[in-house]
């Protein structure tokens, strides 16, 4: 599986396991999508350990820090390399 998940009182913890292409970008945000729905948490955090994620990787992170904070869901990203972190943010504003 490309993504694995745990729910820590009101967190829910996602690792993405390997980086993105354009065959599993969509279902991964969905599948994201679907966690926080079920789940409802008041935080995601999710571990990235890529320094360097693919543009697919990068699409489907901002996917889902848009939905996360359409719903009032705050959403973290752990283990992204400054410049994929700075490129991000910079999306996602």
């Amino acid at each position: 599986m490309i993504i694995s998940h745990s729910v820590d009182g009101d967190t829910l913890r996602v690792t993405l396991r390997r980086d993105l292409d354009i065959t599993n970008r969509a279902a991964v945000a969905r599948a994201l999508q679907g966690l926080v729905q079920a789940h409802r948490p008041t935080q995601v955090l999710v571990d990235v350990p890529l320094t360097e994620p693919s543009p697919a990787t990068l699409s489907a992170l901002v996917r889902t820090h848009r939905m996360c904070r359409n719903v009032g869901v705050d959403f973290v990203l752990t283990g992204l390399g400054a410049d994929a972190q700075r490129l991000l943010d910079a999306s996602v504003s």
